[in-house]
């Protein structure tokens, strides 16, 4: 079976949304990202990082939908990761309200013992410094490497973000990172300029506008998979970006064409995310309902 590891974090998340507000839920990007690789008939692992405060609850979740946890360290002085944060009533735009590094701070990542030559290496919304550090553990590369990432990185540490992009085979930012993480006036000349950094492909979401596949001689769009009501958009990157490497772990194809169907299948995942707070609506996803939305994608592309 198909292996795939991810390292993100596992996190105690507080959201308040115009539908409500839940408090200390499990959140980060692991627990949304590995549900979804889930999706497909893969083995999956989480790197990660939670305190002693952490519950046996969250994790035997995790357990429960047959994820590795063996390399989820509990620091026993330590206390988890936690954000809160407020959506406005549009629901595009929100509030950090808190955020809680704790034992994030000091995380030092280990490969998990069964998970040593992993199909797809998925490296979350993390300091570049751990993304770093997990890549230099393999003695083989893994067949393909995506990335996270987001604007504080570029803010706080450009060096070691210029690094892990050059060893990456796609990153997946949004249309506003690409013109800061590039430099670049317009998305066409970012979008160059980053593939000049490394990698083959980039992934540029926009949100509910969907989201553009790009290499150096190709491109693909892919909508949107238009959600009635949007409860809680938390998580759909993540949720995202784990059904993108199940699919592609799953299919063992890395060309283009198979990374576009990814990109459809991620997108088709990630609509159910957000239709509840925290994982909930990722807990128990059907064939039938995810086929459903990829064919809504596919005939709405045309």
């Amino acid at each position: 079976m198909s292996k795939i590891i991810v390292v993100g974090t596992l996190a105690f998340d507080t959201i308040e949304t115009p539908f409500g507000k839940v408090e200390r839920v499990i959140g980060g990007s692991a627990p949304f990202a590995s549900l979804a690789e889930k999706t497909k008939n893969v083995d999956c692992a989480i790197v990660s990082i939670v305190g002693n405060d952490f519950p046996k609850s969250y994790l035997q979740l995790l357990v429960s939908k047959e994820i590795d946890i063996s390399e989820v360290q509990i620091e026993k002085n330590g206390k988890s990761f936690f954000w809160s944060g407020k959506y406005h009533d549009n629901l595009n735009k929100r509030d950090t309200i808190e955020t809680q590094v704790n034992v994030l701070a000091d995380f030092n990542p280990k490969i998990p013992e069964n998970f040593k030559n992993p199909d797809v290496l998925v490296l979350g919304n993390l300091d570049p410094k751990v993304q770093l550090s997990i890549v230099s553990q393999f003695d083989k590369k893994p067949n393909f490497i995506m990335l996270d990432t987001m604007n504080f990185w570029m803010d706080h540490t450009m060096d070691n973000l210029i690094k892990i992009i050059s060893k990456v085979d796609l990153i997946c930012i949004n249309d506003e990172e690409v013109i800061q993480l590039s430099d670049c006036p317009n998305h066409d000349l970012g979008i160059k300029k980053i593939l000049a950094m490394g990698p083959k492909y980039i992934i540029m979401k926009k949100g509910e506008f969907g989201a553009t596949l790009y290499s150096d001689k190709s491109e693909f769009f892919c909508p949107s998979f238009k959600i009635e009501k949007v409860i809680d958009p938390t998580g759909a990157g993540d949720s995202f970006a784990g059904a993108f490497a199940g699919h592609l772990a799953n299919s063992k194809n890395y060309s283009f064409s198979s990374i576009a169907d990814a990109l459809v299948y991620a997108n088709a995942v990630a609509s159910f995310c957000v239709e509840k707070f925290g994982v909930e609506n990722m807990l128990n996803i059907s064939k039938e309902e995810i086929n459903e939305r990829i064919n809504f994608i596919e005939k709405h592309n045309n």
